[in-house]
């Protein structure tokens, strides 16, 4: 039985499970002296005799003999506990104690549902999980191009990508995992291009036969702190409408167009929701839609259905992180108010906001000059439009401070963190 493989050779337990016994015998002599239990008759003889020929007082030599049965049980728990901590402990962990108090602190935090998918979503997570375990990453699953549109039309799974991209960030392990799971091959005719991470997702697809839990097995193997969801397990290709009265099918096509964008639909357009990411939006505290591709990454969420009633009925914090930078053929042009009022339209126009957290930091002259060759300049701050908005808009420094334009983390997620108790007294009232 599992029970007695305590008790095999080399677990390190033995030694002290046998100390814990001796130190328990003395304790038992001990208390057999002072009680003078008759259950202990034969003892108690043995050992008043040898008090006798010490000349002892019983309750003195009662009590020595329990305060030395009760050393050597502590001896035994201590190393003990020891060796077990010894044989448990992560490598990457300098303490134990540490680690349990941060797992139960997390434990504690605040229910968060981030909606998005792209780079802006991990960037956010990986500041927003120091806060919280308790966190629910909404992805779409629009994708259709590069190694997650290949495997999608190879094996006819949803394009695991942006979910890829959103477990890493939330994973709590190690740096080479990390590597090895965002590696993209570079050689061979049928591997170039690929991610390693998303051929996993493929293979344990093709394993379990169903994409939600080999999204559950890649969580666990990366020990993630919390749940990625797809925001639907329907097959749906994004399209767009343009200014100029055409249409483009396909995510990965919408940017290549050069055209601006009036809207974006989903095909088949009454694709459902997962019902867990229904419920997660019902129990959250906070809401974040955002950073990330407005109309290829955040958007399409919305056009899943119910996304945007369940938006409408929770009574969490809901806030939208606009983007830092604009992005070549998708919001070229658009300032922070188009970008609110864009996410706005394809939710019908209805509140499902609360809050957006816009930058106001100008980015240095070198990075905007870099920038301006691929086409993307910062998103401007329009006070003009922001404040006829139905919702309050909070200004800051969330520029990360290297070469690449694009939010800190830590930044974002301490002032996404400081919303909620300012939403918290401003919904109880004064």
């Amino acid at each position: 039985m599992n029970r007695f493989k305590w008790l095999y050779p080399g677990m390190g337990v033995k030694r002290w499970l046998a100390l814990l016994a001796f130190g328990v015998i003395w304790v038992i002599a001990g208390a057999a002296v002072l009680l003078n239990a008759p259950v202990f008759s034969i003892l108690e003889r043995h050992l008043l005799t040898l008090i006798q020929s010490w000349d002892w007082d019983s309750w003195l030599f009662g009590l020595f003999l329990i305060l030395f049965g009760l050393l050597w049980i502590s001896v035994a728990i201590r190393y003990g506990i020891r060796s077990l901590i010894a044989a448990i402990q992560p490598e990457e962990v300098s303490s134990l104690a540490e680690h349990v108090y941060k797992s139960r602190s997390l434990q504690k935090g605040p229910s968060i549902v981030a909606v998005g998918g792209g780079t802006g979503l991990a960037t956010m997570l990986r500041g927003l999980k120091e806060y919280s375990s308790n966190i629910t990453a909404i992805v779409t699953v629009a994708d259709d191009g590069g190694s997650s549109g290949r495997i999608r039309e190879e094996m006819g799974i949803l394009p695991p990508g942006d979910i890829r991209n959103t477990i890493i960030a939330l994973a709590d392990t190690e740096p080479l995992m990390e590597k090895l799971f965002q590696y993209r091959f570079s050689w061979g005719s049928d591997l170039e291009g690929h991610s390693f991470g998303n051929l996993f997702i493929a293979a344990m697809t093709d394993i379990t036969g169903d994409f939600e839990e080999s999204v559950r097995k890649f969580s666990k193997v990366l020990a993630v702190r919390g749940k990625v969801l797809p925001s639907t397990l329907e097959t749906v290709k994004l399209g767009a409408n343009f200014t100029d009265g055409s249409r483009l099918l396909g995510e990965s096509q919408i940017p290549l167009a050069g055209k601006k964008i009036a809207s974006v639909f989903l095909d088949p357009p009454r694709a459902r929701a997962l019902p867990e990411a229904l419920e997660a939006i019902a129990q959250a505290d906070l809401v974040v839609l955002g950073p990330g591709s407005l109309y290829t990454s955040v958007i399409p969420n919305l056009l899943v259905e119910p996304i945007v009633d369940a938006l409408l009925r929770t009574s969490a914090l809901r806030v939208y992180v606009c983007n830092v930078m604009t992005q070549p053929g998708e919001t070229e042009g658009l300032s922070a108010g188009d970008h609110i009022s864009a996410l706005l339209a394809h939710a019908g126009n209805q509140p499902i906001l609360d809050y957006a957290l816009v930058n106001q930091t100008r980015i240095s002259g070198a990075q905007a000059q870099k920038y301006a060759q691929q086409g993307s300049y910062p998103v401007l701050v329009d006070w003009q439009v922001l404040r006829y908005l139905d919702l309050k808009i909070r200004c800051g420094d969330f520029l990360d401070k290297s070469d690449l334009v694009r939010h800190d983390s830590t930044r974002l997620a301490r002032e996404i963190m400081s919303l909620i108790g300012v939403y918290s007294k401003d919904r109880s009232g004064p």
